[in-house]
């Protein structure tokens, strides 16, 4: 069964920082373009990061840019998203999605052949 796994998240202040881990399990991430979306409160769900897998090419929304970081660790099967400096706008549940054959659309995943159930992150004082 293909299935992918968020955990990490959780309250932070503003300012704090956050690493989110997604598992994969049922087939290999290797070969799969990973994004992350953000579904904030009453609001659409957003792209906001991505990475390629052919080249390894990052892409990220520009509210998250320089404070995000997307990775992956092929041998644990694992993308991760570092989040720092957090701010009470990055709020909401994030999504870790996987595509094998249609890379990132900029910074965004436009389908997908997997996706998680999302893990919480509240930025709040």
């Amino acid at each position: 069964q293909v299935k992918l796994v968020e955990s990490g998240g959780g309250l932070v202040q503003p300012g704090g920082s956050l690493r989110l881990s997604c598992a994969a399990s049922g087939f290999t991430l290797d070969y799969y373009n990973i994004g992350w979306f953000r579904q904030a409160p009453g609001k659409e769900r957003d792209g906001v990061a991505c990475m390629n897998s052919r080249d390894s090419s990052t892409y990220y929304a520009d509210s998250v840019k320089g404070r995000f970081t997307i990775s992956r660790d092929n041998a644990k099967n694992t993308v991760y998203l570092q989040m720092n400096s957090l701010k009470p706008e990055d709020t909401g549940i994030y999504i870790c999605v996987a595509e094998k054959d249609n890379t990132c659309s900029d910074y965004v995943l436009l389908a997908f052949d997997a996706w998680g159930q999302g893990a919480q992150v509240t930025v709040s004082s």
